[in-house]
C-alpha cells in the first residue's frame, strides 16, 4: 500500500510537472500582443550569432525568453536563419517569426519607407521622392488636394476641419504617424501612402478616442509637435506642455524656437533672427502678436509619447524652459530663474549654441 502511495505521487509530480511544462512552452511560443498591427523593423545582418538574433528580438518587444527561443530552435530542429530586414508584429507567434527569417525576406516586389519622428510632411515627401517613382511635388501637391482632404475626413475620425485652414502650409501635418511601412512597388501612390500613415495613426491613437472626441483634437496634436522637437524624455515634454499651458492661460506667447524654423522653412541648425522673431506669421509663437496663440497647426508628425504628454501633461507653476547641448530641460518660473539659467549654462559651455 506504502509503494502505491509513492508510486502515485510519483505519477502525480510527473504529471503536474508535464502540464507545467506544457504551459510554459505554449505561453513561450504565443504572441506578444495578438491584437498588434504595428511593424517591428528587425535588421539581421550576415554572421549574426543565434544568441545575438535572440537578443535582437527580446530587445524589440517580439519574444519573451531569449534562451527559450535557442531552445525552440534545436527542438524544431532550425538550422539556419537567413541575414536581412525584416519587418515582424507582436501578432507573430514564434513559430511564425522563425519561419520568416527561415525562408528570409526575398520578395523584391516589396518597399520599406521609414518615416522618422519629428519630422515634417515635406521632410517625408523628399524622403518618399528619393526612394519611389513619387515625387516630393507630387506628394505634396496630393497632401492638399482638398477632395481628398474631406473625404479622409470623412474617414478617420481624428481628422476634422481644423486641417483645411487656409493658413496651414500642409494639412495633414502631424496625422501622419512615423513609423516603418511596407508598400508593394506595384502602383504605388501617394494617397496610398497616406492612408497607410492614418490608418497607423488611427489605430494609435484609439485608446484615447474618448478624450480625444471630447478635446480639440488639433490643438492637442499641434501642442505634442512641438514638444517632440522641444524634448526628449517624456517627462520633459508632459512638463513642456504644462510650460505652454501655463503661457497660454496667462495671455503669453509660446516662445518656442522651433515654431519659428517651421513658419520660416528654415533649417533647425541655422540661425535665427531678431527680425524672424518678431514678424507675424501664424506659425511664428516668437511673435507678440501670437500672445496667447496655438500655431496654426503641427509642425511635426509627432511620436505617441509626445501625443500622450500632450493628452496627458505635467502640473506645474512653471513659464519657462531651456534646453542644453546635451538635451537635459531646465524649467524655472521667472523671468529672472530663466535669464540666470541660461547664464551659467554658457558660462560651463553647456549653451546649445
Amino acid at each position: 500500500m506504502k509503494k502505491m502511495r509513492v508510486l502515485a505521487l510519483i505519477l502525480g509530480f510527473i504529471g503536474v510537472l508535464l502540464i507545467g511544462s506544457f504551459i510554459y512552452y505554449q505561453y513561450n511560443v504565443s504572441p506578444i500582443d495578438k491584437s498588434s498591427k504595428a511593424n517591428i523593423e528587425v535588421v539581421i545582418p550576415e554572421g549574426m550569432s543565434t544568441t545575438n538574433i535572440a537578443k535582437t528580438l527580446y530587445d524589440k518587444g517580439l519574444i519573451r525568453n531569449e534562451f527559450f527561443f535557442k531552445v525552440y530552435l534545436k527542438l524544431n530542429n532550425v538550422r539556419s536563419l537567413k541575414a536581412s530586414t525584416y519587418l515582424l508584429t507582436k501578432s507573430m507567434s514564434m513559430k511564425e517569426i522563425v519561419e520568416e527569417l527561415e525562408k528570409g525576406n526575398t520578395n523584391d516586389n516589396v518597399i520599406r519607407l521609414t518615416f522618422k519622428e519629428g519630422e515634417s510632411v515635406k521632410d517625408y515627401a523628399n524622403m518618399i521622392s528619393k526612394n519611389t517613382d513619387i515625387t516630393s511635388e507630387e506628394f505634396l501637391s496630393t497632401i492638399k488636394d482638398t477632395t481628398l482632404l474631406t473625404n479622409l475626413i470623412n474617414d478617420y475620425w481624428f481628422l476634422t476641419d481644423s486641417i483645411l485652414d487656409e493658413n496651414i502650409y500642409y494639412p495633414l501635418e502631424g496625422y501622419l504617424f512615423p513609423d516603418t511601412y511596407e508598400f508593394s512597388k506595384d502602383n504605388l501612390d501617394s494617397e496610398t501612402i497616406i492612408r497607410k500613415l492614418l490608418d497607423e495613426e488611427e489605430e494609435k491613437l484609439a485608446p484615447y478616442k474618448d478624450t480625444l472626441e471630447n478635446s480639440n483634437i488639433h490643438s492637442i496634436m499641434t501642442l505634442a509637435s512641438i514638444a517632440e522637437l522641444e524634448g526628449v524624455k517624456d517627462e520633459d515634454r508632459k512638463m513642456i506642455i504644462s510650460v505652454f499651458n501655463n503661457r497660454l492661460a496667462r495671455g503669453m506667447n509660446l516662445g518656442s524656437d522651433v515654431t519659428t524654423y517651421y513658419a520660416f522653412d528654415e533649417e533647425m541648425n541655422s540661425d535665427l533672427t531678431s527680425e524672424m522673431f518678431n514678424t507675424y506669421n501664424p506659425y511664428n509663437t516668437r511673435s507678440s502678436e501670437m500672445a496667447g496663440r496655438l500655431p496654426v497647426g503641427p509642425i511635426s508628425n509627432p511620436s505617441l509619447s509626445s501625443i500622450d504628454a500632450a493628452i496627458n501633461p505635467s502640473s506645474s507653476d512653471y513659464l519657462y524652459f531651456v534646453a542644453d547641448k546635451n538635451r537635459n530641460v531646465y524649467f524655472t518660473k521667472t523671468v529672472a530663474e530663466h535669464e540666470e539659467k541660461v547664464q551659467e549654462l554658457k558660462e560651463n559651455g553647456d549653451w546649445i549654441w
